[in-house]
């Protein structure tokens, strides 16, 4: 594939929407810096390059200040075409029996680390009125999230800051995007130990589906973009009923032991 000239960086792009992503980067001629905090993302990048692709990977801690700067360190200097912002994590179980370093983790990689590295790459395309922003939020930011709290809630932050930044930079030429997908076929749940919940084992979306359609919007330079009729549907719902009634029906699909009902 013949390179664009243009730059992107995707972080979370080990497996799952963000592989998938960096995937549709390459497939626009984009070259690449991918990003992620396990090893498997040198083989992503090889992956890629097998396509044709021009990929740096770094593997980098997006829950800390040091791996946000080695990540941005990473791109030399370079100007940043589109920042596709998907590093996260999930937990499941109720919220007083998790860990309190694993919900600290979570917060700083799902909400500081995004926060950080946009305010760095915002700056930057800010100072050329030139670039693109697409923030993976989700749709369980919709919904108080019974034995999913601290993740719903750091994908609730996401999707508002999203909005909120799309609307400070509406006069200028920098785009901000947010993917809101649903329940996705990649390797979220098992991390996220939810393979015991009838969310964790149901058929989901397709990841590939899922990217295509975030990187569209963003290409597009649209506010946001829902993946999937079923959760078009869910979000619409969310926004009318009662936030009591949410959480308890999201109970039925994320406590333990739901899978087996």
């Amino acid at each position: 594939m013949a390179s664009s000239g243009q730059f992107a960086i995707v972080t979370g792009a080990s497996t799952g929407i963000g592989l998938e992503l960096a995937r549709c980067c390459a497939d626009e001629g984009f070259d690449l810096l991918i990003a992620a905090d396990e090893p498997e993302i040198e083989q992503a990048a090889a992956s890629l390059r097998a396509d044709g692709a021009k990929v740096e990977a770094v593997q980098a801690d997006l829950s800390t200040s040091e791996g946000v700067e080695k990540l941005y360190a990473a791109a030399k200097g370079r100007p940043v075409d589109a920042l596709l912002a998907n590093a996260g994590r999930g937990l499941g179980h109720a919220f007083l029996d998790q860990d309190l370093a694993d919900i600290r983790r979570l917060i700083d990689t799902n909400v500081m680390g995004t926060v950080e590295l946009i305010h760095k790459v915002g700056n930057q395309m800010r100072g050329r009125n030139a670039g693109r922003i697409l923030i993976t939020g989700s749709i369980a930011g919709f919904t108080p999230g019974s034995f999913q709290a601290v993740y719903n809630a750091s994908k609730s932050f996401l999707n508002s800051f999203s909005f909120a930044l799309r609307e400070e930079l509406k006069d200028t030429k920098v785009t901000v995007t947010c993917l809101m997908p649903g329940a996705t076929e990649t390797e979220f749940f098992r991390r996220a130990d939810m393979m015991d919940t009838k969310v964790g084992t149901e058929k989901k979306d397709d990841a590939g589906d899922v990217a295509r359609q975030g990187f569209q919007a963003m290409m597009d330079g649209e506010s946001d973009v829902v993946t999937g009729m079923k959760n078009k549907l869910q979000t619409t719902v969310a926004n009318v009923m009662p936030a009591e009634t949410l959480a308890k029906q999201h109970r039925k699909m994320a406590e333990p032991g739901t899978a087996k009902q």
